[in-house]
């Protein structure tokens, strides 16, 4: 598979990168308890952390919300991934567990204040291009409803867009069938190659002490815009 960041969004938004990680022979279960309570008490200490301060205040937040008006989308309209997760949070509205690769992906949002998408490796079909979408572009997405993805990153394989930074597609969702998956971490574009490669690693590295497994990890930005993931 290759996975490929088109030219024009690096025009768009320089510096931008994504953290890649490739997970083969994982196994997608239950949360043990030690992943349920640290999620929860992560958003607990988030809660105390929000009361009487902005959810754009983090600065994680605020460079997406950047992001989005850099491609020409209206955050406030569209909110990314992260920011709508903290305002769950804000709220009370806690993340409920749901499985090791969806509470880890949750978790690894709100830690680094950035979008996360996990996807079943064996549902993309062909190579992958990181690219924009147009006003027809769209899916149905994990929030149950179809969703435009005008102006917002994308992930699009040979078939159609299956994943972004704004709500991700039911067609390429992790389940406990799942053992092969690609991850992708939208990392702030203040944050140098190195800085992301480690962040992307550890991350890897704690979800294949969870899910067991190997992982690859990898970034794309300007100076690699594209990878083979074998």
């Amino acid at each position: 598979m290759n996975i490929e960041m088109a030219a024009k969004i690096l025009q768009a938004v320089p510096g931008l990168k994504l953290g890649i990680n490739h997970y083969t022979k994982i196994t997608v279960s239950e949360s043990p308890q030690m992943i349920k309570g640290r999620l929860q008490l992560f958003q607990e200490q988030l809660f105390f952390e929000l009361e009487g301060k902005s959810v754009s205040d983090f600065p994680g937040i605020q460079e997406w919300r950047t992001v989005w008006k850099m491609l020409g989308a209206d955050p406030n309209r569209y909110r990314h991934s992260t920011e709508a997760l903290m305002r769950r949070v804000k709220k009370q509205n806690y993340i409920n567990p749901f499985h090791s690769a969806v509470d880890l992906n949750n978790f690894f949002s709100l830690q680094h204040q950035i979008p996360v998408g996990i996807y079943d490796f064996d549902k993309i079909v062909g190579n992958v291009r990181i690219s924009v979408g147009s006003e027809e572009t769209g899916y149905d997405g994990l929030n149950g409803r179809f969703n435009s993805l005008h102006n917002i990153l994308l992930l699009k394989d040979d078939y159609s867009p299956f994943g972004s930074p704004f709500v991700d597609s039911v067609r390429t969702a992790v389940t406990t069938e799942t053992t092969e998956a690609l991850h992708v971490f939208f990392i702030r574009p203040s944050m140098n190659a190195a800085e992301a490669l480690e962040l992307t690693t550890a991350c890897g590295n704690m979800f294949t002490s969870i899910s067991g497994g190997d992982v690859h990890s990898y970034v794309l930005h300007e100076g690699q815009t594209s990878i083979i993931v074998n």
